[in-house]
């Protein structure tokens, strides 16, 4: 296979070939080096490809038999190697454990191959740390490829590999989706466990998953990492058939509520607008029920929350671990910020956070009962410039500042993480300047099948498959 080949699949088509046996893991690890090399040195995406990539064997079969797979630099543990956060604080600090994302990920054949970069402890939206610099964007090197997840980001969008791994606790998966021109879906609250050790993950904020290509690949992948583990706190109804066969079900008809207003501070920019106007059309033409919805809670609420859940103590243990001090010399500004901000933590204030938490779920909740999916913007621009005021942790900014501005960035992706609705974000359109625009699309909890089934609609209705960003492995 040619580097071109392997580049034009995803990462079902990939696990075909395998199975077929028209190509080997081991070739699609080379193929995976070849586009690093072509490519990384641009981007700056990938922070460690495994010396022993191409000699580690993998899981025999299972739905992503022999494709390669990065993981992002935070979130996800995998015993005996690297992982750096971002941050100077962890610089050499090696895993103990798989985490049950790992263990499911290798058990469906996929193979491990390296680390991807993320802002560091992956706080910021804009990918770039001290440690490892920035991550630019593929469709355009001068912009920001987004965060928190945006190494795996720009890695999938350059064809670095087909699937990457992905964290969200406040849009990291979906910003990165939207930017770089991925299908980045963050599941509902317990589909997928963070165990062993972040089974509550920001009190069920944090959630883990993938970035890929093709909604194929999202369907399939949700039946590999779907499942609880003993100790989740959150147990949720698994479905009645795999993922992967609601390709081939009927969607019947929707009632569709659309954000054709701002949920925040930050204005809609036009092009992102239009985009929203143009599917909220499509799903009309399918046959859909389509109503606008106002935003549906207040932005100071999401800001209380971010406020109270703040927490010095793990930073101090890690700290003490390492061996080492938190000061300006391991920690970035912001981050050095919301530590010193985290010690003057009072007991009101974590129980302000979490009643303004069950006051948001319940709220949007009510707000949202009447539709079946709900259609918003991913973000309301474009991918930023680097170093952007918005969510940079380089800047000397206040703290109250600081969250003010994430909220607005953010206004349409972490008001889900708080009431776990699962939520993807679509390459359904490009800027009047060829980047991508990602939409939202937001179902009932629980309900990742209706998702699958709008957006292979939409893929069909919208096709990304064919657009290219300029930085693209095997192009040159």
């Amino acid at each position: 296979m040619k580097l071109s080949e392997y580049v034009e699949r995803d990462a079902t088509g990939l696990a075909s070939l395998v199975k077929a046996g028209e190509v080997t893991p081991m070739e699609l690890t080379r193929l995976a080096r070849e586009a690093c090399d072509e490519v990384n040195p641009r981007i700056n995406a990938v922070i460690e490809f495994y010396e022993d990539a191409e000699t580690v064997d993998g899981a025999d079969g299972g739905l992503f038999h022999g494709v390669p797979f990065l993981r992002k630099d935070i979130s996800f543990t995998e015993a005996g190697r690297l992982q750096e956060s971002g941050s100077r604080l962890y610089k050499g600090y090696r895993c103990e454990i798989d985490d049950y994302f790992i263990r499911r990920a290798r058990s469906d054949g996929l193979r491990i191959i390296g680390r991807a970069t993320t802002p560091e402890l992956g706080v910021s939206g804009l990918s770039e740390s001290i440690l490892n610099g920035i991550t630019c964007n593929p469709w355009q090197l001068e912009l920001s490829a987004g965060g928190s997840s945006g190494g795996p980001g720009a890695a999938v969008a350059a064809g670095i590999t087909p699937i990457a791994s992905a964290s969200d606790s406040g849009g990291s998966t979906r910003i990165p989706a939207s930017w770089c021109g991925l299908v980045g879906m963050n599941p509902s609250r317990g589909r997928v466990s963070g165990g062993p050790k972040r089974q509550d993950g920001t009190f069920g904020l944090s959630r883990k998953f993938v970035l890929c290509r093709t909604v194929r690949d999202m369907a399939a992948a949700l039946d590999v990492f779907s499942g609880h583990w003993p100790g989740d706190p959150f147990i949720i109804i698994q479905p009645n058939r795999p993922y992967v066969e609601e390709l081939s079900q009927a969607t019947g008809t929707l009632r569709v509520g659309v954000a054709r207003t701002r949920w925040g501070t930050m204005d809609i920019e036009p092009d992102v607008l239009q985009a929203v106007e143009s599917i909220a059309a499509l799903l009309e033409e399918m046959g859909h029920v389509v109503t606008d919805v106002p935003p549906p809670f207040q932005q100071q609420d999401y800001i209380t929350i971010s406020r109270g859940l703040s927490d010095a103590s793990g930073l101090e243990a890690t700290a003490r671990s390492m061996g080492r001090v938190i000061n300006e010399d391991t920690l970035e500004a912001v981050n050095l910020m919301f530590y010193e901000n985290g010690k003057k933590q009072t007991v009101s204030d974590i129980r302000e956070a979490h009643e303004t938490m069950r006051k948001m779920r319940f709220e949007v909740g009510e707000a949202l009962n009447a539709f079946d999916i709900i259609l918003t913007p991913s973000m309301p621009t474009v991918a930023r410039p680097h170093g952007d005021r918005y969510v940079t942790t380089n800047t000397t900014i206040s703290v109250d500042e600081w969250r003010e501005l994430d909220a607005a960035f953010c206004q349409y992706l972490g008001v889900f993480n708080v009431t776990g609705h699962p939520s993807v974000s679509l390459p359904l359109a490009q800027s009047a300047c060829g980047l991508p625009i990602g939409l939202q699309i937001v179902a009932g909890f629980g309900d990742e099948a209706t998702l699958i089934r709008v957006a292979r609609d939409l893929e069909e209705g919208r096709p990304w498959s064919e657009r290219r960003p300029r930085v693209w492995a095997g192009s040159q």
